[in-house]
């Protein structure tokens, strides 16, 4: 495998909006249970379970079995700046859009 087909597939791992909560949710508030997450999302819980795997298998998050319960929590933190390079894209996106749209005249 590729360096390139590595990182499509951690990409790939987070390009789904749930997803992205749970590791949102993760970066604010730490190690979190899936039960948890699943009352939040209101997903079921196979549902839920299977995107934490998505995300664990691509090497974001780390997990611990405590008895029937399973936690996880963010491996690499820095992938919260990552998510703030794409908030900073949107935001470029949609000022850019703006400012063809107010050159614009509606009829």
């Amino acid at each position: 495998m590729t360096k390139y087909q590595m990182r499509a597939q951690v990409i790939k791992a987070m390009a789904h909006p749930i997803r992205l909560q749970i590791l949102e949710h993760l970066l604010d508030h730490g190690e979190t249970c899936v039960c948890t997450m699943v009352e939040q999302l209101d997903e079921s819980q196979s549902s839920v379970s299977k995107h934490f795997a998505m995300l664990h298998d691509a090497g974001l998050l780390a997990r611990r079995k405590e008895g029937l319960q399973v936690f996880y929590s963010v491996k690499v933190p820095c992938i919260k700046q990552f998510i703030q390079c794409i908030d900073s894209v949107l935001l470029v996106d949609l000022e850019e859009r703006n400012s063809l749209l107010v050159g614009e005249t509606i009829v």
